[in-house]
């Protein structure tokens, strides 16, 4: 028989619980191409996700598939290096088990981050979008089947996936740092498929500024748990038919190598404040 997810998690956090040196503040989750913020913190301890009973392995190329425990400024931080994602093979209920740990673990504040492609014709590759708003009708909800009160209530409100105070740090930060900041809806699709440019039309017609293949459903999760929630997407490239170029995850990874130092620079600067 199967374990449900609450039974999972459980025997997840039962597996590396002595491992954990302290009760982590915030939940930072690096998407692709962004983990080397995680190589610049004084680790106080690591945990691969292979050393987790029961845990989703990432499979994709520049995740190293780990957590890192440390502090950023005094703030006390849990940071996956690398994330795990629907297109994988993995059922949604995996997908967002590392966020659902993430509480278990004590973490109050979730940032969320991910490369993702520009829909806003204002928008260039290298740029950052603080996320406003998210359109996740493209994925299966997370929350779909048992509810286990022990992890939120049947129907979550969702009027204010991201907070608007973990925003307005980013926001002030940004301005502090010089660094330029849009501002946008982000939509999730399945991938691995990048988008069609009818899709992106579509998108666009929908008020999305971004897409990518994450991030939605752990916002979904990370809400009905009670966590405080902020996003920040880097554009690592125009989206499909904005360009006549083709896309490549080669160029997303190299995008975001080029935008590591100013990344790094926002996020560690906003978190110290969270």
């Amino acid at each position: 028989m199967s374990m449900t997810p609450i039974e999972k998690l459980n025997k997840c956090y039962d597996s590396i619980k002595f491992k954990i040196p302290f009760k982590p503040k915030v939940a930072i989750i690096l998407g692709s191409g962004l983990g080397a913020l995680a190589d610049e913190i004084d680790a106080a301890a690591t945990i691969d996700y292979s050393e987790i009973d029961g845990f989703p392995q990432s499979t994709v190329i520049g995740h190293k598939g780990r957590f890192v425990f440390g502090r950023i400024g005094e703030n006390p931080v849990v940071v996956m290096q690398g994330r795990v994602h629907f297109y994988e093979g993995y059922c949604m209920s995996d997908v967002v088990l590392p966020v659902r740990l993430m509480k278990l673990m004590g973490a109050e504040l979730l940032l969320l981050t991910n490369a993702a492609g520009g829909i806003d014709s204002a928008m260039k590759a290298g740029d950052f979008m603080l996320i406003t708003d998210q359109i996740s009708n493209f994925t299966p909800n997370p929350l779909i089947g048992e509810n286990f009160a022990e992890l939120g209530t049947r129907f979550p409100d969702m009027s204010e996936i991201y907070d608007k105070e973990l925003r307005s740090v980013v926001q002030n930060t940004a301005k502090e740092l010089g660094i330029g900041l849009h501002e946008g809806v982000y939509v999730q699709a399945t991938g691995p498929s990048f988008e069609s440019p009818a899709e992106i039309k579509m998108f666009r017609a929908l008020g999305a500024n971004a897409v990518g293949m994450s991030t939605a459903c752990e916002a979904i999760v990370a809400n009905h748990a009670g966590m405080k929630i902020c996003g920040i997407s880097f554009i690592a490239n125009l989206a499909c038919g904005m360009t006549d170029n083709p896309l490549t995850h080669a160029e997303v990874m190299e995008a975001a190598d080029n935008s590591a130092p100013l990344f790094k620079k926002l996020v560690k600067a906003a978190v110290e404040k969270f």
